[in-house]
């Protein structure tokens, strides 16, 4: 970071802000309005923030999760607001806007990512919570990436989804599932790998 005086602190709140809007304008993309309420504006973060986490994170099981992620949203934008217009901040308030804006926009983008690709909390078939992503190609479709959940313990895998779906035309955001075995992987075949436990 380059900033040195309160013109650049605020230069960096302004960018953050930025940030935050630019999220949530990209997961309005995913995520879609679904309310009875009126559709907000696109760049009102609170109202946006407050969906976004309630569809990602919906039901009893994830409620700290969605607090945690609300109130993380909520406070890097009052903090940007004011580094913004602040007249007495110091380079630790830039860089406190950048670190609290960067994690903020990284768990919430995690959180939808895992949504919208139907990870779920643990492997539906022997329970544990040992699942990775796991991505390849289908001869129906060879230029879509696809990615599904796995169990590391027993094998199961999830249905796919496309990694980055095309427009392929106004009414068909993504293309439709494959059916049967649908996921043909290409070598190699992007798989994450956890650290072994010491014994």
């Amino acid at each position: 970071m380059q900033a040195q005086e309160v013109t650049d602190y605020q230069a960096v709140g302004v960018r953050c802000r930025e940030a935050l809007i630019a999220f949530v304008a990209a997961s309005q993309q995913v995520l879609p309005w679904t309310s009875e309420e009126p559709v907000p504006k696109k760049a009102d973060v609170k109202a946006w923030t407050n969906h976004i986490c309630s569809v990602a994170l919906s039901g009893e099981s994830h409620q700290e999760r969605r607090h945690l992620f609300k109130a993380l949203i909520d406070d890097a934008w009052r903090f940007d607001n004011w580094l913004t217009h602040a007249k007495s901040s110091h380079w630790h308030d830039a860089e406190t806007a950048v670190a609290v804006t960067e994690t903020a926009v990284g768990l919430c983008t995690s959180a939808i990512i895992r949504s919208i690709r139907g990870v779920p909390e643990h492997c539906p078939a022997c329970g544990s919570q040992r699942l990775s992503p796991e991505r390849g190609y289908h001869s129906d479709f060879p230029d879509v990436e696809w990615e599904r959940p796995t169990c590391d313990k027993c094998g199961w895998a999830g249905d796919p989804v496309p990694v980055d779906p095309p427009v392929l035309d106004p009414e068909h955001a993504s293309p439709p599932p494959p059916s049967g075995e649908c996921v043909i992987p290409s070598v190699p075949l992007t798989h994450l790998q956890r650290p072994k436990r010491q014994q």
